[in-house]
């Protein structure tokens, strides 16, 4: 089954709202339902919640993120992903270092809709600033979807 991983700094905002955009939009394709979305952090600690406005604001598109637990990156999670999302080129750049065998499967978020840049990180600003996190997740998930198919599927590069 097809594997896709979130990464961020501490897997309590972005990577688990990016993970419940994507299971959401897995829902509605028949053909890709049966994939698998997770999310962790490189430098978390294991078992937080996602933070209170992460949690609003996925509660104001119909996604649960109550049950969200930070974890921390494993090898494990590396080997079985099929493709490994990070926010920004630091995140990309621990993962390849620390998983050098994996560094293939790493791309940016933001190069599923052709750019390159990081995502700002809102953990500890206000909630204005996790709705524009937020938003700009649900747009690169939603403009980036059709490139995240292609690289999972072997049309990509």
């Amino acid at each position: 089954m097809p594997t896709v991983l979130f990464v961020c700094t501490g897997n309590l905002c972005r990577s688990p709202m990016a993970e419940a955009l994507l299971k959401a939009r897995l829902v509605r394709d028949k053909v890709r339902r049966d994939w698998q979305v997770g999310s962790a952090g490189v430098w978390t600690t294991e078992g937080r919640p996602a933070s209170a406005y992460a949690i609003e604001e996925m509660a104001q598109r119909g996604i649960d993120l109550r049950a969200h637990r930070s974890r921390s990156v494993t090898c494990d999670m590396m080997v079985d992903a099929d493709l490994v999302l990070a926010m920004t080129r630091s995140h990309a750049e621990a993962l390849t270092a620390a998983f050098p065998e994996q560094a293939r499967k790493v791309r940016l978020l933001s190069q599923m809709v052709g750019q390159t840049y990081d995502i700002c990180d809102p953990y500890g600003g206000t909630r204005l600033e996790y709705a524009y996190s937020a938003q700009e997740l649900e747009q690169l998930i939603k403009g980036g979807y059709a490139r995240i198919v292609e690289l999972i599927e072997g049309k990509g590069e």
